[in-house]
């Protein structure tokens, strides 16, 4: 939304690519339901070769872990009662969150109404971190709940039972007391003086160009030289800095002496005038010969409203914790020789 409104700001071309993006984005905000997909357009190569310029020997990035970041996404999806534009937390009645790899699914997370819901492909993330999980195969018909989640099962937890247990682990000794503290916000006169302040700096450092098809597709392009445009967003927060919540945290223009001097470029896709992909080309800052392809993308679509998978197994998290714990200090072996008694795992879940 800041480059929409500063593209009004400079010449011509700009103003018409600031009102094609304002309206675009006021367009996606009436929505009451969206989604989005974001994933890396490189390749598994290009992230070793750069990581390897980057590690110390023996700590270069394994081909695992490439593939995925080469070849993987991450989907999320929401439902509001009202526009998004207008959505505060207590609006949005499903939200559903997926990471993908080269084999499918690896983690999914959906909020439907009073209920969280999960899975995870425990073994494939195991492998890929080192550190493997005991087989499902292996564990006991009591472990209920964390043998549905190791065997790629749908769980599903209260959102009263969650806040329930995190209330009891934030009473208990060595986890602190007393209420989370409240996260800091931004007053409207100083988020006014943001949203001014990072204009005028995007406005003085970045042109857009655009091209359009027949077929009703247009391209934004918006360009800047990186280390003046971060030099410059660096310098129109400085004023604030006392005002902001992490003003301490906030890198300052020095710490942007050795950006590298290169142009970096935004291209928005926009289909009959809608939002529909945005991507971001960082191949240039990354400044080594073999990376060729290395962008951030991120892809809209309207979307549907989530729903709740069926067959999930009820748990507690308290349960669930013991059961993990159980599983590490004791391994399957621990786990068959625990007695569970009412209260515990076995009594917390239901089908």
């Amino acid at each position: 939304m800041v480059l929409a409104g500063t593209a009004a700001c400079g010449t011509v071309e700009n103003l018409s690519a600031g009102q094609k993006l304002e309206t675009a984005f006021d367009t996606l905000g009436e929505e009451r339901s969206i989604a989005f997909e974001l994933d890396l357009d490189t390749d598994a190569k290009s992230l070793m070769a750069l990581d390897a310029e980057q590690s110390e020997p023996g700590e270069e990035m394994p081909a695992e872990i490439a593939e995925l970041l080469s070849e993987g996404t991450i989907s999320v999806s929401m439902h509001s009662k009202k526009p998004i534009k207008e959505s505060e937390e207590k609006d949005f009645t499903a939200m559903a969150m997926k990471l993908s790899g080269p084999e499918g699914a690896l983690l999914e997370y959906r909020l439907v109404g009073d209920w969280i819901y999960a899975r995870v492909d425990a073994a494939t993330l195991g492998e890929m971190s080192g550190s493997p999980l005991p087989p499902a195969a292996e564990l006991p018909p009591e472990a209920g709940a964390f043998k549905t989640l190791l065997e790629g099962g749908w769980v599903k937890l209260s959102k009263k039972g969650r806040e329930e247990a995190g209330r009891n682990m934030s009473g208990a000794e060595g986890f602190g007391a007393g209420e989370p503290s409240v996260e800091p916000s931004l007053d409207a006169k100083t988020q006014k003086k943001l949203t001014d302040a990072l204009k005028k700096a995007v406005a003085e450092n970045v042109d857009f160009t655009t091209s359009g098809g027949s077929d009703g597709t247009e391209h934004i392009k918006a360009t800047a030289p990186f280390r003046a445009l971060v030099t410059e967003l660096s310098g129109a927060l400085e004023p604030l800095r006392n005002d902001l919540p992490i003003g301490e945290e906030l890198p300052t223009a020095k710490d942007f002496a050795d950006a590298p001097d290169t142009k970096v470029g935004a291209d928005f896709t926009l289909k009959n005038g809608e939002l529909t992909e945005v991507s971001v080309d960082l191949a240039e800052l990354a400044e080594s010969a073999k990376v060729k392809k290395f962008a951030l993308v991120l892809r809209v679509s309207e979307g549907g409203k989530p729903e709740a998978p069926a067959g999930a197994t009820e748990l507690d998290i308290e349960g669930l914790m013991a059961g993990m714990l159980a599983g590490a200090f004791g391994g399957a072996e621990g786990l068959g020789d625990t007695s569970f008694e009412d209260g515990d795992l076995a009594g917390d879940v239901q089908l």
